[in-house]
């Protein structure tokens, strides 16, 4: 997986900081985004680096607002 990549939410994910429903359970099951940023492959200084983020993928889902990002694994994603 890469950043630009399209993916969709196969797994059942229930988040809790969605805009309109924020501090209420909400799924992010079948919500379609883009990839924006793999948090465990470069610092700031753009090193290659070893972090064993929990959920190093962030995905951003213009569906849903212009601005709302989500972390995940690469096993909660499908490409399309």
């Amino acid at each position: 997986m890469k950043i630009g990549d399209r993916v969709r939410v196969k797994t059942s994910l229930v988040i809790y900081h969605h805009p309109q429903h924020r501090n209420e359970p909400f799924d992010l099951q079948n919500h379609e985004g883009d990839v924006v940023d793999l948090a465990s492959t470069y610092n700031w200084k753009g090193e290659e680096v070893a972090i064993s983020a929990n959920f190093p993928i962030v995905v951003q889902f213009p569906e849903i607002s212009k601005r709302f990002k989500a972390h995940v694994k690469e096993d909660e994603l499908e490409v399309i």
